[in-house]
């Protein structure tokens, strides 16, 4: 893995016998695996700068994704809601409960932007699990750095 991928999983106690945990489990160590495919190391290294946006890297990852079998920008799956057009990065159904994977950037601490993506997983009938891309590290437009994982992990 690069030096700007570290992968940390939460699991809600009591869901140890979800019927679809181990194929969660499986999918990401396979999602966590991408990040060492030189290409795509590169290439979210180089969309990781000041100013980007989420959607950049979300470009990087996009065709490995769908590989893995995950729908970018799903539609339809907050259709019974109020604000129905909310659509996660990626999805991927699973019997017994979907993913919800979204990629975060730049406001994840200064706007808790993390917080409506576990907003949406629980709100989405059809996901149980969240994947969250956050950068371990954010630089700001002062140059210094912001260590953005590690303020989410906790």
């Amino acid at each position: 893995m690069t030096e700007f991928v570290q992968v940390r999983a939460f699991e809600r106690p009591g869901l140890e016998d979800s019927a679809n945990l181990a194929a969660v489990r499986k999918l990401g160590l396979q999602v966590s695996s991408m990040f060492s495919i030189p290409e795509i190391a590169e290439g979210i290294s180089e969309a990781h700068v000041f100013g980007a946006s989420s959607a950049k890297v979300q470009s990087v990852i996009l065709k490995k994704m769908t590989e893995l079998g995950f729908q970018s920008e799903r539609k339809g799956l907050f259709k019974n809601m109020t604000a129905a057009g909310i659509r996660p990065d990626h999805f991927k159904p699973l019997e017994g409960g979907g993913i919800l994977f979204e990629v975060e950037r730049g406001k994840t601490i200064a706007n808790n932007m993390d917080l409506p993506d576990v907003w949406k997983t629980h709100i989405c009938s059809e996901a149980k699990h969240l994947f969250l891309m956050i950068p371990r590290i954010r630089v700001t437009g002062n140059h210094r750095e912001q260590k953005i994982f590690q303020s989410v992990e906790k």
